[in-house]
């Protein structure tokens, strides 16, 4: 029985990898910055199983103490836009940093590292080029760590197509940013969980980058098509220019939770896709699901005819 400590384990795509390894029999050691709210991951398996523990990325304190005689160790950390001390430098490098130094120092075999598709250290977006700065500064203290490069990831949770689900609910059109000619090969989370899970086991994936995508490749209009096609709703699709996203997002980016933040338009005017000389999901033996096949099933809930 293997013990792993998941650090981000309550986040979207955190509770469908606690949900895999615990099904495998494994010890879960939760790693968030609040145990309590994280208690709903429990019955997940079965008692004593899984465990909450307090840590934050940014202490090697908590590190250390959360990953003590860990055999699996998980980063999924991550923000998708800043908010006080929590910044894409102090998270996504200074927190990868600080969790790849202590699972080196403190002997763990296995670490799997969460970056993203599109990581560049010379992307405009900040947010794109700290991921890859963070990948660098993992890979320099844990040389064999894996790192996975998701492209959009979809489930009943994510924040993608259910808040244009909600947004189609009380406006009257849709916005496609930059024209809706962005390229994406969304993924269903929990075809990243298996991704992570295979590679836990698999030896031969140490020090190796996976790029993951699901089967098909599409555009941000025809992702929106497909969207008001599934809950029935007829909206306007409208083309917005990235300079004026670009100014918009620039008042939208104060609020509680924004919507579009000047960085995630810069994100946008960049493809996300697998690349053809990568290493995919199907090295690892999982062919990732469709994303037709499973998007009706939690986008029901805002069709027309739902009432």
């Amino acid at each position: 029985m293997r013990t792993v400590t998941i650090f981000g384990g309550s986040g979207f795509v955190g509770r469908y990898m606690v949900q895999k390894f615990a099904d495998k029999g494994d010890l879960i050691r939760v790693a968030v910055r609040n145990p309590i709210a994280a208690n709903f991951l429990k019955p997940l398996g079965e008692v004593g199983q899984i465990t909450p523990v307090q840590a934050s990325i940014l202490s090697s304190d908590d590190i250390a103490r959360a990953i003590h005689g860990a055999d699996v160790v998980i980063n999924l950390v991550g923000i998708l836009y800043e908010k006080g001390s929590q910044t894409f430098e102090s998270v996504h490098v200074e927190g990868a940093r600080r969790v790849a130094e202590k699972a080196s120092e403190m002997g763990v075999s296995t670490l799997l590292h969460m970056s993203a598709l599109g990581a560049n250290k010379a992307s405009p977006s900040r947010y794109a080029s700290s991921k890859a700065h963070g990948e660098e500064a993992v890979l320099k203290h844990f040389p064999q760590a894996t790192i996975f490069r998701p492209s959009v990831i979809f489930g009943a949770e994510d924040q993608f197509l259910n808040r244009f689900a909600q947004m189609a609910l009380i406006s009257p059109f849709l916005p496609l940013i930059g024209g809706g000619k962005t390229l994406f090969q969304p993924i269903y989370v929990g075809d990243v969980g298996d991704c992570f899970l295979k590679a836990s086991f698999k030896t031969k994936a140490r020090g190796c980058t996976y790029e993951v995508g699901g089967p098909s490749i599409y555009s941000f209009k025809a992702l929106m098509k497909y969207l008001l096609k599934t809950i029935h709703r007829k909206r306007l699709l409208i083309p917005l220019p990235f300079w004026l996203a670009k100014g918009m997002a620039t008042f939208t980016q104060f609020l509680p939770n924004p919507p579009l933040t000047p960085d995630q338009v810069e994100l946008l005017k960049s493809d996300n896709v697998v690349s053809s000389d990568s290493l995919k999901t199907e090295d690892l033996g999982i062919r990732p699901k469709a994303l037709e096949a499973l998007v009706p099933l939690y986008l029901a809930r805002y069709s027309a005819f739902n009432r």
